[in-house]
């Protein structure tokens, strides 16, 4: 029987970083550096190692996540079994949730990479890139979309969060928890959160979306420049199930007729309400202003999603469709 085809695509990341001499860790391995360095991937899978990227997960943008997303689709289109995407952990959240968008089919693509860097004692990524690897080349983990694999954890890409800035154990995924775990050497998973509808990876890269944290005591002054910025949609993070001040609703209500305004939470998990709070700036005044809601989105995939929603000039009926798989 033939070996699994994995793709391995390196973007950057702690995983990948050593020293420099200008002081901190840098960038340094690429793809096949990380490969070479877990000797046990070759009993696992036949491993294709590229590296389209060498960046800190900050400089990652949208666009570089989907070159990776076509990067993938056409491996997939030569019988390979399943993808790794190795980058840095700031932003994996957001690249898994994207990829998740933008790839569809059943063959398994798992983003990983590493809290420690490369000559760190007790160096993570080792650990989670073959752990990773395992993960996309069973049969466990085909048709459940992008995953997110560290610290031995299989997370779903829509419910995953990074909740510590420094310990292995850094992703949670708050609303569901983590969908199964690799142990003993193969992954076994404990749910299967049904696939909900992507966006071709064809369509270009996601337009652009203001997100704002709402904090106590903003008074919303900053809405006034979002068109003339040229942000083609926004994201608001408001208060608990979705509120802002009560002097702030009509200012959201009237950026609303200029363009999609999605209202998240910026609470850790839990879904936007709908028709619970009647006050003004309350959730019910909010989406009787035209706001969209982001149901069980953070911010930070709500404006994925409504960037891609808005590809190609499309307006609110377009947003509105993209976000009601998610109430």
């Amino acid at each position: 029987m033939a070996r699994p085809r994995i793709l391995v695509l390196s973007l950057g990341g702690t995983i990948t970083m050593l020293p420099g001499e200008a002081g901190g860790i840098a960038p340094r391995l690429g793809a096949e550096d990380l490969v070479a360095a877990v000797p046990a991937l070759a009993d696992i899978a036949e491993v294709v190692a590229q590296s389209p990227f060498r960046l800190p997960s900050p400089s990652l943008s949208p666009a570089n996540l989907l070159e990776v997303a076509q990067r993938i689709e056409k491996a997939f289109a030569q019988d390979f079994t399943g993808a790794v995407v190795v980058q840095g952990t700031d932003t994996i959240e957001e690249s898994a949730f994207l990829l998740d968008l933008l790839l569809g089919g059943d063959q398994p693509v798992v983003v990983t990479g590493a809290m420690r860097g490369a000559d760190a004692p007790g160096a993570d990524g080792p650990a989670n890139l073959l752990a990773a690897v395992r993960t996309a080349a069973s049969a466990e983990a085909r048709g459940l979309g992008t995953l997110v694999v560290l610290n031995y954890e299989i997370h779903a890409a829509r419910f995953v969060r990074k909740a510590h800035t420094a310990l292995p154990s850094a992703f949670a995924s708050p609303l569901a928890g983590p969908i199964g775990v690799v142990a003993e050497g193969r992954p076994r998973i404990h749910a299967r959160p049904p696939r909900l509808p992507g966006l071709p990876s064809y369509g270009g890269p996601p337009s652009r979306v203001a997100l704002l944290h709402w904090g106590m005591g903003e008074d919303g002054r900053l809405l006034e420049v979002l068109l003339q910025l040229g942000y083609a949609g926004a994201v608001i993070e408001g208060m608990g199930a979705g509120h802002v001040p009560a002097e702030a609703a009509p200012l959201l209500g009237e950026l609303a007729t200029a363009m999609p305004v999605v209202l998240a939470s910026r609470c850790l998990a839990g879904p936007v309400f709908t028709g619970t709070y009647g006050y003004a700036g309350g959730e019910i005044d909010l989406l009787g202003r035209g706001l969209i809601p982001a149901g069980i989105l953070s911010g930070l995939k709500a404006r994925l999603l409504l960037g891609l929603a808005l590809r190609n000039r499309r307006g609110l009926a377009c947003a509105a469709a993209a976000f009601a798989p998610y109430q």
